[in-house]
């Protein structure tokens, strides 16, 4: 598609509602609801900003190494359960699958949430044009989307978060099309989508609870007395309740965990002043007016239609600048943001010289989504990025009170696992064969443990145990304890627990976050107890 099509104005030909052809090859008119017509589907348009999407993951996501959070998840695909204790289960499924099925490189366990990240931008055209938005429209709105930073980070590792915005924005659609006049059926769809994103993640919960407040605060609320609509919760209520159950059965870890960490220093505390200028950074400083524009077309565009959906954003807003939760928690709303956004602009722009400035809004959105990129996803080579983030004084939002050295947390914690099992496999390797035998491998938190599970066959250990979220569940496997490699940890607590304690190894790692260098690697012996009754005391759920 040419970009003179791309930025027409609103009387240029290319820009009117077309015939389109149906599946038997026959003209029909565009789809309809309550009266309004979406304008013509562009599939080479969609088509292209999704496939630029996941070229540009396929292209730079391998660039670091395994992140943390990943290894986690790999070990979770090992122990597949309706649930864990920080999590829903579909990530660990995507994981079980993708090693499965193509191995566990790199490439091969980011490729769904590469792909996820090209569906959203799709998705995010497709959201633009239901709402009414032409070309233009659409390619700003999917623009935006596929270079919207915080995005771009989601799509480039494997996590819950790559796979929120796609479900976020898959609703934020099905309920445009019933606010439209749709068929009220949809709401099996709108079930069925909002179920799998609690599988995936509760903060669909969230996302949910702000569409029905939206909903009751505005006309448009005699959608929720359907009995479509309550099918489709009960719908939603039937996907998650296997995890509901496992949460009871396992005396709801969540809930625990989340009242760990809201009675600790661990997120950094954020005012409602600098969560909104997170929320600038994170989708984009060029693109700021856009979302801006797409909450005020929400709430004032189209007569008010859409005005559910600005609310469901304000409410998420205020839920979360409330709760104190990380600023990134909203990220999976923005897509619809986007596609409104990129209705208001075009509808602003249909009575100018309309090539030129809507060539100019692209053209800007576009050098400052190259100058931002390295900072979201792994583009640069290492030395050249820190080098780049000092140039510019700029970096992600800190979402945590951890201690940072050259890189940001999101790259750091992609750095040294390999060397921290290597390190450990040494100091294994020097223990008498009779204790080699029956050693067991703890680890401070589940990111050294999946390291050890998952780089450790390599090296030749066994499966690492630890007492941070669900490996605490899977509990000491059939380690006797007495004999304990331990990585980091607090030496004092060790001699109160076992009768001899011997520093073996130092950990050193470049470019690793400051608290995951120098880790002493200990060698515990004559446990005071038998390790099934030291395993309480291990308990972490932070």
């Amino acid at each position: 598609m040419g970009l003179r099509k791309l930025t027409a104005g609103a009387g240029d030909p290319d820009d009117n509602l077309r015939m389109t052809a149906s599946a038997s090859g026959k003209a029909r008119e565009p789809e309809s609801y309550g009266g309004a017509a979406a304008p013509a589907l562009d599939v080479r348009l969609i088509a292209a900003f999704a496939a630029g999407t996941v070229l540009v993951h396929f292209l730079f996501n391998g660039n670091y190494g395994y992140f943390r959070d990943e290894l986690y998840f790999l070990a979770c695909g090992d122990h597949l359960a309706w649930g864990y204790v920080d999590m829903p289960p579909m990530v660990a499924l995507v994981a079980r699958v993708s090693r499965a099925l193509l191995g566990d490189s790199l490439f091969a366990i980011r490729l769904l949430p590469a792909l996820a990240g090209g569906a959203t931008v799709a998705l995010t055209g497709l959201l633009a044009r239901e709402s009414g938005g032409r070309a233009f429209a659409q390619a700003l709105a999917m623009l935006t989307a596929a270079t919207a930073p915080l995005l771009l980070a989601m799509g480039s590792f494997l996590s819950m978060n790559a796979f929120d915005p796609l479900l976020w924005t898959g609703c934020a659609y099905v309920l445009v099309r019933i606010l439209k006049g749709g068929d009220r059926r949809l709401w099996l769809a709108f079930g069925t989508i909002a179920g799998l994103g609690l599988e995936n993640k509760e903060s669909m919960l969230f996302f949910g609870g702000a569409i029905v407040v939206g909903l009751l605060l505005t006309p448009e609320r005699e959608v929720l007395f359907s009995r479509w609509m309550w099918l489709g919760g009960l719908i939603a209520f039937l996907i998650f309740l296997p995890t509901l159950l496992w949460q009871a059965v396992h005396h709801f870890p969540l809930l625990e965990e989340l009242a760990n960490v809201k009675a600790s220093t661990k997120n950094a505390p954020m005012g409602p002043l600098a969560f909104l200028g997170a929320q600038i950074m994170m989708a984009g400083p060029a693109a700021a007016p856009v979302w801006a524009l797409g909450l005020y077309y929400l709430f004032f565009g189209q007569a008010g239609r859409y005005r559910a959906l600005g609310w469901a954003y304000v409410v998420m807003a205020a839920a979360f600048i409330t709760l104190h939760g990380k600023a990134y928690y909203i990220g999976p709303i923005y897509p619809m943001l986007f596609a409104a956004g990129g209705v208001m602009i075009e509808e602003l722009t249909a009575r100018t010289a309309t090539f030129g400035l809507r060539t100019a809004i692209l053209a800007v959105l576009s050098v400052s989504a190259l100058i931002v990129a390295p900072i979201a996803m792994p583009i640069l080579p290492v030395e050249a990025f820190i080098k780049y983030q000092r140039m510019l004084h700029l970096e992600p939002p800190r979402t945590e009170t951890r201690a940072l050295a050259e890189l940001p947390q999101l790259f750091a914690d992609m750095f040294g696992w390999e060397n921290m099992t290597a390190t450990v496999a040494r100091a294994y390797d020097s223990l008498p064969p009779n204790e080699r035998a029956d050693a067991a491998i703890f680890a401070s938190n589940y990111g050294e443990a999946g390291a050890i599970d998952f780089f450790g066959p390599r090296y030749g250990l066994p499966k690492a145990i630890s007492g941070h979220m669900s490996y605490f569940l899977w509990g000491p496997r059939n380690y006797s304890g007495k004999v304990v490699i331990a990585i980091g940890g607090n030496e004092q607590r060790y001699r109160r627990l076992f009768g001899s304690v011997e520093q073996t190894a130092t950990i050193r790692s470049r470019y690793v976050m400051p608290d995951e260098n120098d880790l002493p690697v200990f060698v515990l012996r004559n446990p005071k107890l038998p390790l099934n009754q030291l395993w309480p005391q291990t308990k972490l759920y932070i």
